[in-house]
């Protein structure tokens, strides 16, 4: 099979998976039965805004103005129309702010802790699981082992809600909500990055814990099956130093596994994290979602679930691209 052909293949089932996930994203919502613009004036009324008696005149205007009074398979082909447009339509609970205005405030500080955290743990998780594997390492390097594998196996948000308890509310050194102090204007200024980055730790470090072992596990799995491979021997028949058999040789080759691993996860950067965000009210994508979720806000909610699964997806399309380039050993499905 040519490249072409297998671009063009591979690009067409991703557009059938979006599809796929755009169409379920869509009657999901509208299974629970729900009427999102009823939902909404209950909360408003619940916080002492008066309605009046025309609530089903308020209603109807709003079904209107969203475009709720056509049956649900037009507002499906409207849908699917808005969506060739990357149109997404405005939030029904903050409007007259638009889903792509919303996603666009909160995805810089889901990618900016997602990523700094997944890329850190990746490669210091990789580089402690070949140090364990490896027979020259120093104990004490194994002794410590133990304990960050025990972290993967605890998630993100219980993890979180330790490290809230401990370090913001019992010893008080880092806060413990938000991505800056409330009353501050958002800027570019060294104060204001200060302050993000001590609201940002605890998330972090979280993330960071709960990710660690993961990547010493696998590369430490790895690791020992790449030790028993014949260059493995000839590098050491040949009296290479082991540190340069370690690097250049075991970790080097052992490596690949662990990029699939990883480039996989860049594809769930966007959305592992909801509940981490949660707990910390971190103004992410998982917060905005989490919020959409209890107001129906059928647009935000279709709008993320819909960045999550393109992001996923695109991953995945990256990985099967580059594969073949990074190991040529690896089949595009020629026969």
């Amino acid at each position: 099979m040519t490249t072409a052909k297998y671009l063009v293949r591979r690009f067409t089932f991703l557009v059938l998976v979006v599809w796929s996930a755009a169409t379920i994203n869509f009657f999901l919502p509208r299974m629970s039965g729900r009427d999102p613009v009823r939902a909404r004036l209950a909360a408003q009324a619940m916080k002492g805004v008066s309605i009046g008696k025309g609530i089903d005149k308020i209603v109807e205007t709003y079904d209107k103005k969203f475009g709720l009074d056509v049956p649900l398979t037009q507002q499906y082909i409207n849908y699917l129309g808005d969506l060739t447009r990357f149109d997404l339509g405005p939030s029904f609970s903050r409007y007259p702010m638009t889903v792509s205005q919303l996603i666009g405030a909160t995805l810089p500080w889901t990618l900016g802790l997602l990523l700094t955290s997944t890329v850190f743990s990746f490669v210091f998780g990789s580089i402690f699981g070949a140090l364990v594997a490896w027979p020259s390492t120093p104990d004490w390097v194994r002794s410590i082992s133990p304990m960050f594998f025990a972290f993967s196996a605890i998630p993100y948000y219980l993890l979180g809600l330790f490290l809230l308890y401990f370090f913001a509310y019992t010893l008080k050194w880092f806060p413990g909500a938000g991505g800056y102090q409330l009353g501050t204007i958002p800027e570019p200024s060294l104060e204001f990055a200060i302050d993000v980055l001590k609201h940002s730790l605890l998330p972090a470090f979280s993330i960071i814990l709960s990710s660690l072992g993961f990547w010493a596990i696998g590369m430490r799995g790895t690791m020992i099956m790449v030790e028993g491979l014949d260059y493995m021997t000839l590098a050491e028949a040949k009296g290479l130093k082991g540190r340069t058999i370690l690097w250049k040789y075991g970790l080097r080759n052992a490596l690949l596994p662990q990029i699939t691993s990883f480039a996989l996860s860049l594809g769930f950067v966007v959305s592992g994290a909801v509940l981490v965000e949660i707990v910390f009210a971190y103004p992410g994508i998982g917060l905005l979602l989490f919020n959409s979720i209890k107001q129906t806000d059928f647009p935000v909610i279709q709008g993320i679930v819909l960045t999550l699964i393109g992001a996923i997806a695109t991953a995945t399309l990256i990985i099967d691209v580059g594969l073949p380039f990074l190991d040529p050993r690896i089949s595009r499905g020629d026969n």
